[in-house]
């Protein structure tokens, strides 16, 4: 059997999945990579055939999307070549992590295709979300169309969406308390964070930047390029976790029982969903009409949380489940 697993490439957590599920794939049969666009931070070890530019959003500066950067990154006309390029109908299964190439040339051609990905958990009317007229709502739905759908969020919404894929590398940390706060916030510039977080001298903050190259440390607030070894050890050793409001990162954060904060993305609706939700659960959230973070940030370091999220590792029976029902 041939299967093709295309992934989005914007961000880290489409990726960081996948290297859980990769190897599960290639179990049942030979497995091609795809992966489309230009804004991960972390790579695959396995092969990846197919390269393509894709469609991917730009982080900005200021805790959003750079729409022009976005803008100006499209290319139609590639986007147009590799979907043909595509040779869609030598795979008995064709899986696909919020990607658009593969996803629009399956949708075109009749070739049916399966979501497995935090957006597809958004099929489903039971997923919380804002109540607000978004027109993220439409990108979300349309941007990448597959026909089948198995979704993961942070609880089990709807019978089709499990619970997060943790890393094996996650889940073999060993947590613990060191006192200090670990930061990702990709929308953000560094030295804008810096002087935020300097106003609460009380803790140490280690931040790690997609704008910055070198280390550097400015009084309590310690600033490293990102890194995943890295990251999982400042995590893992920390006491709260302040982010952004994607997916796999505030995830593993609840897995390893650490506090946390999360500032969604402004104007990226599926951030802004996800922070809804985990707002229903107890988590904080700085949203983006909030002018002023301090406060909200001194009480995340003062008071404590009380959590405890259960998300077991079944990724092997959700790909086996896969295979079983949806392979040609």
């Amino acid at each position: 059997m041939k299967i093709l697993y295309a992934i989005q490439g914007t961000g880290n957590g489409h990726i960081s999945r996948a290297r859980e599920i990769v190897p599960l794939l290639q179990q049942h049969g030979e497995l091609d990579i795809l992966i489309s666009g230009t804004q991960a931070d972390v790579q695959l070890i396995q092969e990846v055939k197919y390269k393509l530019h894709g469609f991917s959003f730009i982080f900005g500066k200021k805790g959003g999307v750079n729409h022009y950067q976005t803008w100006k990154n499209m290319d139609l006309f590639q986007f147009r070549k590799d979907m043909k390029s595509i040779p869609l109908k030598d795979y008995n299964l064709i899986i696909n992590d919020f990607e658009p190439v593969t996803a629009w040339a399956c949708k075109l051609q009749g070739i049916e295709s399966v979501s497995l990905s935090h957006q597809a958990a958004f099929k489903s009317r039971k997923v919380p979300r804002p109540k607000t007229i978004d027109w993220g709502k439409i990108i979300l739905s349309r941007y990448a169309p597959t026909t089948h759908h198995i979704g993961f969020h942070f609880e089990r919404y709807d019978d089709f969406i499990y619970t997060p894929v943790i890393r094996s590398e996650i889940r073999n940390l060993k947590p613990s308390n060191k006192g200090h706060y670990t930061v990702y916030l990709p929308a953000i510039d560094d030295k804008d964070l810096v002087k935020l977080l300097k106003q609460i001298p009380q803790v140490i903050w280690q931040v790690f930047s997609k704008h910055t190259k070198t280390s550097y440390t400015d009084t309590n607030v310690i600033v490293e390029p990102v890194n995943n070894e890295k990251f999982n050890l400042s995590m893992a050793s920390c006491e709260g976790v302040f982010t952004g409001g994607g997916f796999e990162g505030p995830s593993e954060a609840l897995f390893l029982g650490k506090k946390l904060l999360v500032a969604p993305m402004r104007f990226q609706y599926e951030q802004q969903c996800n922070a809804y939700a985990l707002k229903q659960l107890g988590i904080p959230v700085i949203w983006g009409s909030n002018h002023n973070w301090l406060p909200v940030l001194q009480k995340f370091v003062t008071e404590p949380q009380h959590h405890q999220f259960d998300f077991p590792n079944e990724t092997a029976q959700i790909i086996q489940h896969t295979v079983n029902t949806f392979a040609r």
